[in-house]
């Protein structure tokens, strides 16, 4: 339960980073509404998240994974370039995240 309470937190924390460039700097009511409630969640679900879960490995996980998240939803959604040096660095991300997982255990 505690990895779905964390997919949970990542896929609320991914979208409002979406939804960041969307309130044109809290200027827009209801971007900035679904900004603050995706956060919101985002951060609760990473509570519950961590009482199952040592809470290295589970924010590696949360803002590891929604960084690369983040990358490819600008780059699907929000006309952001893709460029090889952010595949290398998301890979390297990806990499980290394992890394610290792999050693989370001992």
């Amino acid at each position: 339960m505690a990895y779905l309470f964390l997919l949970t937190a990542i896929g609320a924390e991914v979208a409002g980073t979406s939804l960041l460039k969307a309130t044109q700097g809290f200027t827009r009511l209801w971007p900035t509404v679904g900004l603050a409630a995706a956060y919101l969640t985002a951060f609760g679900m990473l509570a519950l998240a961590v009482r199952d879960i040592p809470v290295g490995v589970a924010y590696a996980v949360w803002s590891g994974l929604g960084t690369a998240a983040i990358v490819a939803v600008g780059a699907a959604f929000l006309g952001e370039p893709l460029s090889l040096t952010k595949v290398v660095g998301v890979g390297l991300i990806i990499g980290g995240v394992v890394v610290l997982n792999l050693g989370g255990a001992h």
